[in-house]
């Protein structure tokens, strides 16, 4: 049979995914002849589980994403329905936004993005094979037999490689939402040298909204005049929907335990590793049978449809269980199922096997973003696909690749603990998990990466200009932090109607600032201070100088910590030749190959002992 040859393009991208949507974008935006191959063109950009993006520390990453010059944040800005600020109640280090998101028109404002990109083309097809000769990548094989020849690829396959949807004692060999899974692409994976994990996660039930009885559940409204996700959504979105938040009751978990046994997760079934941080119904029952209720959010997945999402009731129970538990929480009783829960397992690779720049270590030019490298959650997905799609593009070009340091983003915090300390199962994001998190917030994401992501060539003379803007008025604002003023009527008026003492001496604007109930936007209204300032630009004065202090601490962490990983590593060496190392380090050493002194003391197993050893070791050998 004639064999297909396409000669056409520089990189494929494998997936239309959240990841496979920002690296195909990266690809095409700096140049790079690029194709999209997807199962299925209803899949991009698809909100398979929950219809909303961000949230605790997710927030972060789409705001990083945005910075970058990503796509996820405008998106989601563009399509949101319900937006609100997470967490407001504590400190600026774990403020996190969150919108609920009209998952159709999502879905249809990335792929109308996609298709009108230059340099991007995009093709239903499922990858079979990925070709290599000389550990280097030089093309693609799809199961009708077309190869592509290209330069790089990058996999972002989510949960469809081979995966299974599993309801009760039903098991079906399908992705998610019915659409069509990877057969094929497993097999070459192995070949490749690739370790391969099963990983199982799941959703829950859908109800029309219709069949609801909300009279006497909690509302939960969206905040008004928070910042976007991204600095180039110029029209604060408006909230078009509330959601509903109801709990469960003992009736709910005398069901689940009643029929436990019928659980694919307890009765052996179900052979993945499920998230940790996003449980099934049955798994919180169980593991957490102190607890007397646990909180069920009813959220809309579209202003086009009545179907409503089930937050936290995620279950693989039979549908016969998901009916009468569904029917036993308040609100719910009379609720009509449109679409049934489901668990899903899938394969995915040993995240240790890839370089920072997320890159294959024993293939060139083959990258890998998203669920495949073990995580959870969109987000977490879409700014792998990001760091992936410019690392290739920067493959290709014989440019210096992008590495995100823990300092520098939640995106750099992800991908260092993937590769440095791998993971066991579904990976999230959590706003602990970053030792920096004061520096990685929420509002300042865009002084933290924006020059990034223009030297890098994402950063369009827009987004520049922009930032360039409120970098002046951020300077304008430290200016006036020096002035002094006076005690007066009106600042008095104002300082003790915030449960604030009197001012009865001069005072600076950055010690009014400090005092606990003052922000710049008050002393703007009040004394006319930080004139013509957008919301965002005092949201920022403000942040800076209560945290100053604690800003400055973590700043001096940082230096500290890059001392270490300026101590680069050879790649080459053979860590059991230390006989000083303990056994278990040498093991870790020499299956991560660490690039520097800082990524080897964070590799599980390795000791402060074990890190003063191989100092001390390579450092009589003149090896750092």
């Amino acid at each position: 049979m004639r064999q297909n040859i396409n000669k056409d393009y520089d990189a494929i991208v494998v997936g239309a995914g959240h990841a496979g949507c920002e690296a195909a974008l990266a690809l095409a935006r700096t140049g790079i002849k690029t194709l999209m191959l997807t199962l299925s063109l209803d899949s991009i950009g698809f909100l398979a589980c929950n219809p909303s993006i961000g949230g605790t520390a997710k927030g972060q990453i789409v705001s990083e994403i945005d910075a970058l010059g990503g796509e996820m944040g405008i998106v989601a800005d563009k399509t949101a329905i319900l937006m609100r600020m997470l967490n407001m109640g504590k400190g600026p280090a774990v403020h996190s936004l969150r919108a609920q998101e009209d998952k159709i028109e999502y879905h249809n404002t990335m792929k109308e993005t996609l298709e009108n990109t230059p340099n991007l083309d995009i093709k239903q097809g499922e990858a079979a094979k990925i070709l290599h000769k000389n550990s280097k990548v030089y093309g693609l094989k799809t199961d009708l037999g077309e190869i592509y020849y290209v330069k790089a690829i990058v996999l972002c396959t989510g949960v469809y490689l081979k995966s299974n949807i599993i309801i009760g004692d039903h098991v079906e060999a399908t992705g998610p939402n019915g659409f069509k899974r990877a057969n094929k692409l497993t097999q070459s994976l192995k070949e490749c040298g690739f370790e391969i994990f099963r990983f199982k996660t799941g959703t829950p039930t859908r109800v029309h909204f219709d069949t609801i009885d909300t009279s006497g559940l909690e509302v939960q409204n969206g905040d008004e005049n928070i910042q976007p996700f991204s600095y180039l959504t110029k029209k604060q979105p408006k909230n078009k929907a509330v959601c509903y938040l109801t709990y469960t009751n003992q009736k709910t978990h005398d069901i689940i335990l009643d029929n436990i046994s019928k659980s694919p997760m307890y009765n052996g079934l179900i052979t993945g590793v499920g998230p940790r941080y996003c449980p099934s119904i049955e798994t919180k029952i169980v593991r957490f049978k102190d607890k007397d209720r646990h909180q069920i959010f009813l959220e809309p997945e579209s202003l086009h449809t009545k179907e409503t999402y089930i937050q936290g009731l995620s279950t693989s129970l039979p549908i016969d269980v998901q009916k009468e538990m569904l029917n036993s929480i308040k609100g719910l009783e009379k609720a009509k199922i449109m679409r049934d829960a489901y668990a899903i397992e899938y394969d995915c690779i040993n995240s240790l096997q890839l370089y920072p720049t997320l890159e294959y270590k024993n293939i060139r030019g083959l990258f890998t973003a998203g669920q495949i490298n073990g995580t959870s959650g969109y987000e977490e997905a879409a700014c792998q696909g990001l760091i992936a799609g410019i690392n290739a593009s920067r493959e290709i070009q014989g440019k210096e690749q992008l590495v995100l340091k823990r300092d520098e983003a939640f995106i750099g915090v992800l991908i260092d603990d993937l590769v440095t300390k791998g993971t066991d199962e579904p990976y999230r994001m959590l706003t602990s998990r970053a030792e920096y998190r004061l520096h990685l917030r929420q509002d300042n994401c865009d002084l933290r990466l924006t020059e990034i992501g223009r030297k890098f060539g994402l950063v369009d003379d827009n987004r520049w200009k922009i930032f360039l803007k409120k970098k002046k008025n951020l300077e304008k604002c430290r200016k006036e932090l020096s002035k002094v003023i006076a005690p007066n009527e009106d600042i008095n008026t104002m300082l003790e109607s915030v449960g604030e003492s009197k001012l009865l001496t001069g005072a600076t604007v950055e010690n009014l600032l400090k005092r606990t109930n003052v922000t710049a936007k008050m002393l703007q209204d009040t004394l006319g201070i930080f004139k013509s300032q957008k919301d965002d630009v005092l949201n920022e004065i403000t942040i800076e100088t209560k945290y100053a202090g604690y800003i400055e601490k973590e700043e001096r962490q940082i230096d500290d910590a890059k001392r270490q990983e300026k101590m680069l590593l050879p790649q080459d060496f053979d860590y059991s030749t230390i006989e000083g190392l303990r056994l278990e380090a040498r093991e870790k050493l020499n299956k991560v190959k660490p690039l520097n002194m800082g990524q080897a003391s964070r590799i599980s197993g390795v000791s402060p002992a074990d890190i003063s050893v191989l100092t001390v070791y390579l450092k009589s050998k003149k090896m750092i």
